[in-house]
């Protein structure tokens, strides 16, 4: 796989590219954040050291993620969302053949200096085998090592280790913890993901978790403004997992790490402490002193022939930009295309 993503010949790009995102077709409606179960385990892991067994022997892992790219002076992990049909929400494994990935994000945690939480679009374009696609098929066309190859691609990194989740962790952990506090600036009755929401800040089940996670028609930035409130569940669970409350309540963890590893799938590197690991720099990610966003694109509606709708990344930025995330020389704050509007 080419180590740029380089623009195909003679591309068509659209009039419209904000517009041409939002009704760009969604495979598997489904959603992402359920990605947020894997902290869980790690807050159950650093917490409960009696439970690291228990839970290495329960780990789902494969094989067939990791690529032989050399490792660098920070520890990456990919955590993916996939819209695979596990039975758990509705519809069924039959609905999508293999997986699209739904979510992709990569969190970096440096020797020294800010850990980073980076979003990249599910409709970047890439190239796996000579052949363009958007990055969510990748795996799915090209086998899971060429999705981890195009994100060693995109960042110039290596990338240490990978959590996929599956769509029905999310509401399964959310109600095991007691539920999360959610804002959201706009009302909202959207028919797709199924949320109804009143605008401000409210206490919500997992099921309007998931649906806060999965709307995207009703947002004017689409995919966008939806991996903005993707990361916003994200650390709503993972500031409730920590907290005391969940902690001190044994029946509360166990019921959420039930949930959770019957939804995550794992490299065969990944251990209770690398998640622990994950669980801290997570946290320190999401707050005011971590760095977030998504990475930079050129246009968010560039057309390609066989491909559609693609997000045209931008190479020369974004190499920058992960290169001094891994050195932690980055300033804490927001950082991405959508932190400059």
């Amino acid at each position: 796989m080419p180590s740029r993503n380089a623009s195909p010949a003679a591309p068509i790009r659209s009039a419209n590219p904000i517009g041409a995102t939002a009704r760009r077709k969604r495979r598997g409606a489904k959603h992402i954040a359920s990605l947020t179960v894997l902290i869980l385990l790690g807050a159950l892991a650093l917490s409960v050291f009696s439970g690291w067994g228990w839970i290495n022997s329960r780990l789902n892992k494969e094989n067939d993620w990791l690529t032989t790219k050399a490792n660098g002076s920070a520890t990456s992990w990919l955590i993916l969302g996939s819209d695979e049909r596990d039975g758990t929400t509705d519809g069924s494994a039959d609905d999508t053949p293999g997986f699209r990935t739904d979510t992709i994000l990569m969190l970096i945690k440096p020797k020294s200096g800010p850990s980073a939480l980076i979003s990249i679009p599910r409709d970047s374009l890439v190239q796996v085998n000579g052949e363009y696609m958007k990055i969510n098929a990748a795996a799915e066309l090209g086998g899971n090592k060429a999705l981890v190859e195009a994100v060693e691609s995109i960042s110039g990194q290596k990338v240490n280790h990978i959590a996929k989740i599956k769509f029905g962790g999310l509401q399964n952990v959310v109600n095991a913890i007691g539920g999360v506090n959610l804002c959201y600036d706009q009302t909202v009755s959207d028919p797709y993901s199924g949320l109804d929401w009143q605008a401000g800040c409210h206490t919500v089940d997992g099921g309007t978790a998931l649906a806060f996670s999965r709307m995207r028609y009703a947002d004017a930035n689409g995919d966008f403004g939806r991996a903005q409130r993707q990361r916003q569940v994200i650390g709503a669970i993972v500031a409730k997992a920590m907290s005391k409350e969940t902690l001190s309540s044994p029946s509360k963890v166990t019921k959420a790490a039930d949930a959770a590893l019957s939804a995550i799938t794992v490299d065969h590197k990944t251990s209770p402490l690398t998640l622990a690991q994950l669980a801290f720099a997570f946290k320190s990610a999401t707050g005011s002193k971590g760095i977030s966003g998504s990475v930079y694109w050129t246009d968010p509606g560039y057309m390609v022939a066989g491909v559609g709708s693609s997000v045209l990344l931008d190479d020369t930025r974004n190499m920058d930009l992960f290169s001094q995330l891994v050195a932690g020389t980055h300033a804490a704050g927001k950082v991405g295309t959508l932190s400059e509007g």
